[in-house]
C-alpha cells in the first residue's frame, strides 16, 4: 500500500465509481480498477460493495479513507514544511450560521488576501453536527459554540457573544422566565448550543410544556418573532447584520449570555492552511475586541 494507491482509492470513495474516478486523476479505466483489486488482495479485505451503476464504500473501506485522509493530509504537510512553500490545496471548514453571517466575513477576507492558493469549503450547521464532522473528518476546523470535551479535539476561544432574548414590541416586559409562560420558542434543530442555553434559563419545569418551531435562518427566526410568533435567543452580533430587526431586546444574566465562539479542529492534526487560518481568526478577532472597547 502506497500514496498512489490511496490516492486512486480515494477518488473512487469520492466519485462512486471507477468512471469518473479515471478522469478525474487522468487514468485509464483499467489502470483504475487494476489499482483497487490490487490494493483489496494486499490488505486482505473488500473496500467497496459493488452494484450496477454506483461502488459503495464497505465498513472497512470507511475505515481505510479515514485513514488515507489523515496519510495524504501528513504528506501535504510535509512536503510544505521542507519545501518553505505557502498554504494551498483544499481547507474544509465549518461554521454556525450565526458566526457565518457576522464574523466569518471579516475573517475569510483577510484569509483570502493573505492565502489566494487556498481553497476554502464552507459548511453551515448546528453545534453538534458541526462538532461531530470534525471529529469524523468529514471537515477540518469549525467555528462552534461550545469547546468540546473530547480530548481528540483542541479548541481556540476566539469571539465573544453576547446573547440576547428578543420578542415582539407588543410583548411584556421580560425580566423572569415566569414572564414568557405560554409563549413559543423559535430555534434551530436540536443540536444547537444557543437553544440550550436558553433551555437553561427556563428550566426544567416550563420545558416540558413549551412549544418550540425549529427554523434554520437567523432572517426568519427574528421575522416570526417581529410578528409575535414566539421568542428566540440570537447574539446580538447577528441582530446588527439584520435589517429592519423590529423587536424588543431584553438581556439575561451573564452567566446565560456570555458566550465564546471557539475554533475547532482535531488534535496534532493541523494542516498548514489551518494554522494560517488560526493565525488570521486570531488577528481579526483582536481587532473585533479593540472595536469593543472603543
Amino acid at each position: 500500500m502506497d500514496l498512489a494507491d490511496l490516492q486512486i482509492f480515494r477518488a473512487v470513495a469520492q466519485e462512486g465509481g471507477i468512471v469518473r474516478a479515471a478522469r478525474k486523476l487522468h487514468r485509464v479505466q483499467s489502470n483504475v480498477t487494476t489499482r483497487i483489486k490490487q490494493l483489496e488482495a494486499s490488505i486482505g479485505v473488500q473496500l467497496f460493495h459493488r452494484d450496477r451503476r454506483r461502488l459503495h464504500l464497505s465498513p472497512n473501506g470507511e475505515l481505510l479513507l479515514a485513514y488515507a485522509e489523515r496519510l495524504m493530509q501528513l504528506s501535504e504537510e510535509a512536503r510544505n514544511a521542507v519545501s518553505g512553500a505557502r498554504p494551498q490545496g483544499l481547507l474544509r471548514l465549518g461554521a454556525l450560521e450565526s458566526t457565518t453571517a457576522s464574523r466569518l466575513p471579516a475573517v475569510l477576507a483577510a484569509f483570502h488576501r493573505a492565502y489566494p492558493d487556498v481553497r476554502v469549503e464552507l459548511m453551515t450547521g448546528t453545534n453538534d453536527a458541526l462538532t461531530a464532522a470534525v471529529a469524523s473528518r468529514r471537515l477540518e476546523a469549525a467555528f462552534v459554540a461550545e469547546a468540546p470535551g473530547d480530548r481528540a479535539l483542541a479548541a481556540l476561544p476566539l469571539f465573544r457573544e453576547r446573547l440576547l432574548l428578543i420578542a415582539a414590541h407588543s410583548h411584556r416586559p421580560i425580566e423572569r422566565a415566569q414572564d414568557v409562560d405560554g409563549d413559543s420558542i423559535i430555534a434551530f434543530p436540536n443540536g444547537c448550543a444557543y437553544r440550550r442555553v436558553l433551555q437553561r434559563w427556563l428550566g426544567d419545569r416550563r420545558l416540558a410544556c413549551v412549544r418550540v418551531l425549529e427554523l434554520a435562518s437567523y432572517h426568519a427566526i427574528v421575522a416570526c418573532v417581529a410578528s409575535g410568533t414566539g421568542i428566540a435567543l440570537v447574539p446580538e452580533s447577528v441582530l446588527d447584520t439584520v435589517r429592519h430587526a423590529e423587536v424588543a431586546r431584553y438581556a439575561l444574566p451573564k452567566v446565560h449570555s456570555h458566550v465564546h465562539t471557539p475554533l475547532i479542529w482535531r488534535t496534532h492534526e493541523p494542516s498548514a492552511a489551518l494554522v494560517a487560518l488560526r493565525e488570521v481568526a486570531t488577528q481579526v478577532a483582536r481587532g473585533a475586541a479593540r472595536g469593543r472597547s472603543a
